[in-house]
């Protein structure tokens, strides 16, 4: 099982990024993905998830309005697209799969390195 994310990077207030978490080694359109973030000096933080099929999604009241989670099972890969955003979105942000539609990050499967967003002037 391997998720690689990609797409982070350093970025002003107010602007956007595409963050894309491309997965091998399972059947990745048989699970639920999510995104977790983890800020220094902080524990993990759920950012958003999406059912298997994508027509579900859920976002922390944080990112909401802001964030755009999506999934291509064709292509094997869940993306995060960021708009607006704020220094406070600064962190290293993982993509994790799990088998159950939950947000609890200790009950999340697989994880991947994470890709760094840093938020900015």
């Amino acid at each position: 099982v391997q998720l690689v994310e990609s797409g982070g990077g350093l970025v002003q207030p107010g602007g956007s990024l595409r963050l894309s978490c491309a997965a091998s080694g399972f059947t990745f359109s048989n699970y639920y993905m999510s995104w977790v973030r983890q800020a220094p000096g902080k524990g993990p933080e759920w950012v958003s998830a999406i059912n298997t099929g994508g027509g579900s999604t859920r976002y922390a009241d944080s990112v909401k309005g802001r964030f755009t989670i999506s999934r291509d099972n064709a292509k094997n890969t869940l993306y995060l697209q960021m708009n607006s955003l704020k220094p406070e979105d600064t962190a290293l942000y993982y993509c994790a799969s799990s088998d159950i539609a939950t947000t609890r990050v200790s009950e999340y499967d697989y994880w991947g390195q994470g890709t760094q967003v840093t938020v900015s002037s």
